[in-house]
């Protein structure tokens, strides 16, 4: 099949509604743009939006949902692990891209997925999508207001949602980091008690035999008399 015979399937996929990971992922931007476009000529209007998508949760869901109610056809940028650590530091993400993607895969309000790679400019999707509404989150650091009004130059419009959740990513790795350290801080506490309480059971086993030397440890008067005694004796 040729390309522009594979783009036509993957569009009628698309707008099918059928779900799948093979038809909807997208990585490669050549077909990316070729697809957008088959949409674009038959009237379709285009959402786009980009995240991590890390530890999956209904926050996630819910913003998507909403991201989808702005137009026909929802894109979701996802980046890669690369980027994600870039972003979010080197013990991030949780979930590997692969599966980050084909968790994405079976929503029903998303379309099409491809990725943000980290040698890319945060502009690079977007310009080549230009879709005909931007959808960010009130929670991203990566686009302030400035932002927002040049990638007008690329968008129909740009919308800014709240996040649709009381828990975010981070906030549920804080709290199982907080969780974690208690847990450790309460083994912590029993090993040395445990530990202390050997001490002071070695140290009153200590105490309690030098009872029959008395408390100094000198051995009795009578038995030092006689030790005295044989040894003058024994010198004579």
């Amino acid at each position: 099949m040729s390309p522009a015979n594979n783009n036509s399937a993957t569009v009628k996929h698309i707008v099918s509604g059928a779900l799948g990971f093979k038809e909807r992922y997208i990585p490669d931007y050549s077909n990316l743009t070729a697809v957008v476009k088959i949409l674009k000529d038959a009237g379709y209007r285009i959402v786009l939006t980009q995240g991590v998508y890390d530890l999956f949760h209904v926050g996630h869901k819910r913003y998507l949902e909403e991201a989808k109610s702005h137009g026909d056809i929802l894109i979701v940028g996802v980046d890669t692990d690369e980027l994600t650590r870039k972003r979010k530091g080197p013990n991030r993400p949780f979930d590997k891209l692969e599966d980050r993607v084909e968790i994405l895969s079976g929503l029903k309000s998303v379309d099409i997925l491809t990725v943000r790679n980290d040698n890319d400019h945060q502009y690079k999707l977007i310009k080549l999508v230009k879709p005909d509404v931007l959808i960010m989150s009130e929670t991203t650091e990566d686009f302030g207001d400035e932002d927002r009004r040049n990638l007008l130059k690329y968008c129909g419009d740009v919308k800014v949602l709240p996040a649709k959740a009381a828990t975010t990513t981070t906030a549920k790795l804080r709290r199982l980091m907080i969780g974690g350290m208690e847990q450790l801080g309460d083994k912590i506490k029993l090993v040395i008690n445990e530990f202390l309480g050997g001490i002071d059971y070695e140290s009153g086993n200590r105490v309690h035999t030098g009872d029959s030397q008395g408390a100094s440890g000198v051995l009795p008067k009578g038995k030092t008399g006689r030790a005295l005694r044989s040894r003058t004796k024994h010198s004579r």
